[in-house]
């Protein structure tokens, strides 16, 4: 037989000589060894995988936390002009956002009066179905009890899950199903002139109440507790209690957290409110981590005495800013400052209120030492504390 011949056809089938078949048995096993090892490797990676997953979560526990849906507006712009389109009636935003404002009811104990039980109040909005509840930190800061009343009457004790006093927010939560949250508007692109709706709980005893307005600047620089911010200014009345309330515009998305705080007394017309657009990153991030990643902690509350009257109800002798109470554990605690202590100076620098021991502590990142001298019975006592991250 001829060589020539090694790929002519008999019977549709190709002929081949006995050496080319043993070379091609040989590449077949050689390819079956192949798939099989690599089959064999996939195996144990997989096994190995998942063993080494389930030996972690079983060393290092993780939590894992299931971010609630914030609800979000939609495009507003026309895509041929800068113009918005129709707004709603001021009916109907107050009957698509009334029921998603809540009334906030604090209580807290003095240090100084024993059992004595201070009362505070504000508003607050709901940002889920299942009870996630944003308001202002100064609403239910130092508070021991916290509890929201919703529009139908219904009340419900409320439990932190962060707070931040940098940009005077907290987040409450709940435990309450098929609520109504707000949609969150984008405080962006809001036009001056544009209106503006706030609803909230003003003198603390006036749940519900709405007041309309304009947004008067997108931008005002304002100092709150030693704390420069960058709030919203509307002409929609704001008294206290309208602190954490919701500012809408003509559409019944949210645009702003109201921060009554910032008004001083007898000023008509000016109202001021967080941007939505930074108070939802806060929100997100004190959801995830119940705090702010580096912000710095000396964990004390502070109270500034400027008056005779004020020196009697707290039991002191002297003008200044004192510790109101420490947390157990923190810097301050750690670094044996004491309940009533007078501050006199932050390293080095005098301070006199609270918000100049704020504005000075502020300067620092987490681990930062910094030595506080503190007035206690007559002497004069300088410690050192570790400055730790909020949590």
């Amino acid at each position: 037989m001829s060589l020539e011949r090694s790929n002519e056809t008999e019977k549709g089938l190709v002929k081949t000589f006995p050496a080319e078949k043993r070379y091609y048995r040989k590449k077949r096993r050689e390819l079956l060894r192949k798939i099989a090892g690599g089959v064999l490797f996939m195996t144990l990676a997989f096994v190995a995988g998942f063993s080494g997953a389930y030996l972690y979560e079983k060393i290092f526990p993780h939590t894992y936390v299931d971010i609630p849906v914030l609800y979000q507006s939609v495009e507003r712009m026309t895509s041929t002009s800068n113009k918005l389109s129709d707004e709603l009636s001021i009916p109907e935003v107050v009957a698509l956002v009334e029921n998603s404002v809540v009334e906030i009811q604090t209580e807290s104990s003095s240090a100084y009066r024993g059992s004595y039980i201070q009362e505070g109040a504000g508003s607050g909005v709901i940002i889920t179905e299942d009870g996630y509840i944003a308001t202002n930190n100064h609403v239910i800061d130092g508070a021991s009890k916290i509890s929201v009343t919703l529009k139908n009457g219904e009340t419900y004790e409320a439990k932190v899950i962060g707070a931040d006093s940098m940009s005077d927010i907290a987040v409450l939560k709940i435990n309450r199903k098929e609520l109504s949250p707000v949609v969150f508007g984008d405080s962006e692109k809001l036009i001056v002139g544009q209106t503006a709706i706030a609803i909230g709980n003003p003198l603390g005893s006036l749940g519900g109440t709405v007041t309309n307005g304009i947004i008067s600047s997108l931008s005002r620089d304002i100092t709150i507790d030693g704390i420069d911010m960058t709030l919203l200014q509307t002409n929609s009345a704001v008294n206290p209690g309208n602190s954490g309330g919701g500012l809408f515009n003509g559409y019944g998305e949210l645009i702003g957290i109201v921060n009554a705080k910032s008004m001083g007394e007898d000023i008509e017309g000016l109202g001021f409110a967080i941007p939505i657009n930074f108070a939802k990153t806060i929100i997100e991030e004190l959801i995830s981590h119940g705090t702010i990643k580096g912000r710095v902690k000396l964990g004390l509350s502070l109270i500034d005495i400027d008056s005779e009257a004020g020196a009697m109800e707290y039991g002191v002798e002297d003008f200044g800013v004192y510790i109101y109470s420490i947390e157990k554990n923190s810097a301050a605690d750690k670094a044996g400052l004491k309940e009533k202590d007078l501050i006199m100076d932050v390293n080095k620098i005098r301070v006199e209120t609270s918000d100049d021991v704020k504005k000075e502590i502020g300067k620092h990142k987490v681990g930062d030492k910094v030595t506080i001298t503190v007035l206690r019975k007559n002497e004069r006592i300088t410690v050192t504390a570790t400055l730790q991250e909020a949590k």
